[in-house]
């Protein structure tokens, strides 16, 4: 089993930046791949990036790409999402997941644990 806390959102205006942390319970951290995900009021949840359990695989939706970075610090059983340049489309609860075969899947189906979401709001 293992637990996820996403810490970090909150409220921000457009252009600025926040950085969004996952900390996970667990020593089998390291083998997990992880997802960032959002979901806005009235709208289906969405992927936004994703990473490998080592690191050296990505993913990010096209609305995100050159805006924000994932990354994870598998010593501190830490994933992160910098958001940078965000927009009032940004807006959403962001949720980390975590998928036991290690991949920087796309499909939320493929992820075995998720956390309660931070709320990020982004006001123009």
């Amino acid at each position: 089993q293992v637990q996820l806390v996403e810490s970090g959102g909150g409220l921000v205006q457009a252009g600025g930046s926040l950085r969004l942390s996952c900390a996970a319970s667990g020593r089998t951290f390291s083998s997990y791949g992880m997802g960032w995900f959002r979901q806005a009021p009235a709208k289906e949840r969405e992927i936004v990036a994703a990473i490998s359990w080592g690191g050296a695989r990505t993913y990010y939706v096209d609305s995100v790409k050159g805006r924000f970075t994932i990354s994870r610090d598998n010593a501190k059983n830490t994933v992160y999402l910098q958001m940078n340049s965000l927009k009032p489309e940004d807006t959403a609860v962001y949720y980390c997941a975590a998928d036991r075969l290690g991949r920087n899947s796309a499909r939320s189906r493929e992820y075995d644990y998720w956390g309660q979401g931070t709320q990020v709001t982004v006001s123009s």
